[in-house]
């Protein structure tokens, strides 16, 4: 393991080994790496149902099923060589046993009409060093495509392209919002990389199902992780659920509306279905309650006697509500919202208890009063006459009238003793 070097493909699911010799190279599946990977609850169970046909998944997010004629013994991870429709290609068994019954009638395919494909063998390593040389070719065959579809003016883009196993076809995916001319273009990359071409328009939503990424909610992207068919998003989905219109919140990574706008859309309109419309304020004997805001999935509604001011706020469910416009309707008015008990407020209590926040902190040095002599008298700065010091002092009985009138505390020493005798 030490001289083997390991690439992971997660386009296509795999862990690429090379060994120490030149050319010797293993695949290795990893279904963690999978887009739209599926697991398998039956695993285990053999019914019999479809024992010769299996899921092969291919780069990105396209399978397909194909039928194992030849009824060679295969598993889910084995790298196998499949039917194309000119050539063969190559692609890893993700899928086999009962569950691809049930997974073929969730794809809408059925195995009386359907045309299955053939799976011819398990790959060889030469069939694998030969796709790997494809691989490594489809990066480079974009950029060139990109600037190819740039010099001719076509108003589309290019983006992702897809080797076939045998390197004799590769699948040009691009998005466009018109209508595009592209046989010239398919002239030019046939003459330009020498293989068959085909061209597969995909949407915004797909292209980011294709590349795959994380969303701002820090979880892999939903069209490439599950999402197989793509409803139109309106931005109704956002006003019903009260959020701000935004686009660039509202905006996933493909630039179109996201897909879990549409999640919990069919909550909210229950919701809002037990909630009144409250066109006017409602009338108490205090006055006017007008409605500020509104908890859809609570049903609670939040009331004001101000109303353009959410300083105070009553709450009221949505059934109470409907009691009081029904009692405004007969010509009633209930007493006030005032007298709704009010919420008890926590208090704040710090993690430590009553303990002082500041306890950590290093204390402050006190500064050093002056050093006094037995007598009392002040020590005499460095520099200064003992006897110009004890000129500039007031006397002990001023000093004092001076500090208490200040506020500061009683000398201690002779002065206190002298304006006791006094």
């Amino acid at each position: 393991m030490d001289n083997e070097s390991i690439q992971y493909d997660c386009f296509r699911g795999c862990a690429v080994v090379s060994g120490p010799q030149e050319g010797e190279i293993s695949c290795n599946y990893r279904a963690g790496c999978c887009k739209l990977s599926d697991r398998n609850w039956l695993k285990g169970v053999d019914d019999g149902s479809c024992s010769d046909i299996f899921e092969v998944r291919f780069k990105n997010t396209r399978k397909n099923f194909y039928v194992n004629d030849s009824q060679q013994k295969l598993d889910v991870g084995d790298m196998v060589i499949v039917e194309a429709a000119n050539g063969h290609d190559l692609g890893i068994v993700t899928l086999a046993g009962p569950i691809v019954a049930r997974q073929m009638a969730c794809k809408g395919v059925s195995r009386d009409t359907h045309e299955f494909r053939r799976i011819y063998r398990k790959a060889k390593p030469a069939d694998i060093q030969k796709w790997q040389e494809s691989i490594a070719r489809e990066h480079e065959t974009m950029i060139k495509a990109r600037k190819i579809a740039a010099e001719l003016g076509l108003e589309m883009k290019i983006g992702d392209v897809e080797f076939q196993g045998d390197g004799t076809k590769a699948i040009f995916y691009y998005i466009a919002d018109r209508r595009v001319d592209f046989r010239q273009l398919i002239k030019v990359f046939a003459e330009e990389f020498r293989i068959r071409i085909e061209m597969k328009q995909i949407g915004a939503r797909q292209e980011a199902g294709l590349i795959g990424g994380l969303g701002v909610c820090g979880r892999e992207l939903c069209c490439a992780n599950y999402i197989t068919s793509f409803q139109s998003i309106s931005t109704s989905a956002a006003r019903c659920q009260d959020l701000s219109l935004n686009p660039q919140k509202l905006a996933g990574q493909c630039g179109k509306l996201k897909c879990c706008l549409n999640y919990e859309v069919a909550n909210y309109l229950d919701a809002q279905s037990r909630i009144p419309k409250v066109q006017g304020p409602l009338e108490f004997e205090d006055g006017l309650a007008y409605l500020r805001k509104t908890d859809i999935l609570k049903e609670t509604m939040y009331f004001s006697y101000d109303r353009n001011s959410d300083a105070e706020l009553y709450a009221l469910d949505a059934s109470e509500v409907r009691e009081i416009m029904e009692m405004n309707r007969n010509g009633e008015r209930p007493a006030s919202l005032r007298t709704e008990p009010e919420p008890a407020v926590p208090e704040f209590v710090t993690a430590v208890g009553d303990d002082s926040i500041s306890r950590f902190d290093s204390p402050r040095r006190k500064r050093n009063r002056k050093k006094r002599s037995r007598s009392g008298a002040a020590a005499p700065a460095d520099g200064v006459p003992a006897q110009a010091a004890e000129d500039r002092k007031p006397s002990s009985g001023a000093s004092r009238r001076t500090r208490e009138h200040r506020g500061g505390r009683r000398p201690q020493g002779k002065g206190q003793n002298d304006g006791a005798g006094e």
